[in-house]
């Protein structure tokens, strides 16, 4: 009896070692298959992390390249407006050493003595006076001198030329 009772005992735990064994083989399974999941998500969140820093990364780089044009633009602009101002003032100052032999360096004396003093006259009275001239609507005495002088200038240059006397 004691070794039937033995061999129940054995029989029955050998079953129970069996049904252990397969519930650890499920809960190991389970483990991976949880496990796997885990990390399919991990991956997942890392992909999207990744997507999105790329994309902000790209929003930056366009953000920075528009403003540097941008900056670019305004820097041209501003160098193109220095370099007109430039060549006016040194375009008004060539222009007026025709003048300056009967106005005076400084624009202070009436010229061969006929003249207004155009010294302190503000560049649209010096622009009106300097088409009159080339219209031949302006001027009295000196009028056919100065419709001579005037005749060569350009809109552009009587305005350039008028910037100039008004500063001197």
């Amino acid at each position: 009896m004691k070794i039937l009772i033995s061999v129940a005992v054995a029989l029955l735990l050998v079953g129970c070692s069996s049904d252990t064994k397969q519930q650890s083989e499920e809960v190991k399974q389970e483990i991976v298959k949880k496990t796997e999941n885990i990390k399919q998500e991990i991956v997942e969140k890392t992909e999207n992390i990744k997507d999105e820093v790329v994309e902000k990364t790209e929003n930056i780089k366009d953000k920075v390249v528009d403003k540097t044009q941008e900056i670019q633009k305004e820097v041209v602009a501003k160098v193109e407006d220095v370099k007109q101002v430039a060549l006016a003032q040194i375009s008004g100052a060539a222009l007026y050493q025709v003048c300056a032999g009967c106005h005076g360096a400084d624009a202070s004396k009436a010229a061969l003595g006929k003249s207004q003093i155009i010294k302190g006259w503000d560049a649209k009275k010096i622009a009106a006076a300097l088409h009159g001239y080339k219209a031949g609507t302006y001027g009295a005495a000196m009028k056919s001198v100065m419709a001579g002088q005037v005749s060569k200038l350009s809109d552009g240059d009587i305005k350039i030329l008028s910037e100039h006397i008004s500063k001197l």
